[in-house]
């Protein structure tokens, strides 16, 4: 089939997660590929734009425990799945950068992950698979996620 050898899996916990996965799974199958799943947790600060955009203190959240709730659903998906031996990432960023950017780090060869295919001001405004295609030294399988 191909001769990918680090595979990156992007997961959103959606149910869409499930069929990219099982995509990954049959690319990864034939091939001694090593898969690896990255979750990316989007958290911005809370915004007070009442009058002028400033960061507020009136609101906090624990972005260790984001990242440890994030931690433990990638556990839980990936038993679901039952995936051994899969590295798994949780960041806070944006998911355009932060994928893009272990791509590069991690030298992948592949990234799979799931195309809403948005359209309107969606499109306008960016997906995260149009992101990641555009700025990516490997190859992209972005698998259509039907609505």
């Amino acid at each position: 089939m191909s001769d990918y050898q680090n595979i990156l899996v992007a997961v959103d916990f959606s149910d869409a997660a499930n069929t990219v996965i099982s995509k990954a799974l049959d690319m990864a199958t034939g091939e001694p590929a090593k898969l690896t799943l990255i979750h990316v947790v989007e958290y911005l600060p809370p915004i007070d734009i009442a009058y002028e955009p400033v960061l507020t203190s009136s609101w906090t959240i624990d972005e260790n425990e984001l990242i440890d709730q994030a931690k433990n659903s990638l556990k839980k998906f990936s038993v679901k799945h039952k995936l051994e031996n899969t590295e798994q990432i949780v960041v806070i960023g944006t998911p355009k950068h932060e994928i893009t950017q272990y791509i590069k780090d991690h030298q992948c060869d592949l990234v799979i992950l799931g195309s809403h295919g948005r359209h309107g001001l969606g499109l306008l405004l960016g997906s995260t698979a149009n992101g990641v295609l555009h700025d990516m030294p490997c190859d992209v399988l972005a698998i259509k996620i039907k609505a």
